[in-house]
């Protein structure tokens, strides 16, 4: 039976869409804070003073310990870097490498030129792939 032939069958099993790549060793860190995954956790009840209804986990590769920072889903990527820069990075140190989703907060214009202005590497995560933000989503 020569079904690879057959036109239908060719029509019907066309691949669509972009090749998928491979995907990326993501290296070690050699001290605490050098490479982070920050996500969102968001549809929380608000609470607090402020009534935060979101929070910004950001997990530290090399401990394998998490910070979640209480925020609000409305928030503008200058409020998530401010948040970052007081929270993080002023208590932390400099990070080197960043992995997040694909946030637009993330991949906003305003958020790669900080990376890039701090000398950080921005590194995105592959949707639905443990792999990559698995330790991210486990702090979850």
């Amino acid at each position: 039976m020569k079904i690879n032939t057959c036109d239908r069958f060719k029509k019907a099993n066309r691949k669509h869409g972009k090749e998928y790549g491979l995907l990326q060793h993501i290296e070690e860190p050699q001290n605490p804070w050098e490479i982070i995954k920050m996500d969102w956790v968001t549809g929380l009840i608000p609470g607090g003073k402020e009534h935060y209804n979101a929070c910004l986990v950001i997990v530290d590769r090399f401990r394998k310990s998490s910070r979640c920072l209480p925020c609000h889903k409305e928030d503008t990527g200058m409020d998530t870097a401010l948040l970052f820069w007081n929270k993080i990075i002023s208590k932390c140190g400099m990070t080197r490498i960043i992995i997040s989703n694909r946030d637009p907060i993330f991949t906003s214009e305003f958020w790669t030129n900080l990376y890039y202005m701090l000398g950080s590497k921005l590194s995105f995560s592959t949707a639905y792939h443990s792999q990559t933000d698995g330790l991210a989503e486990r702090m979850i």
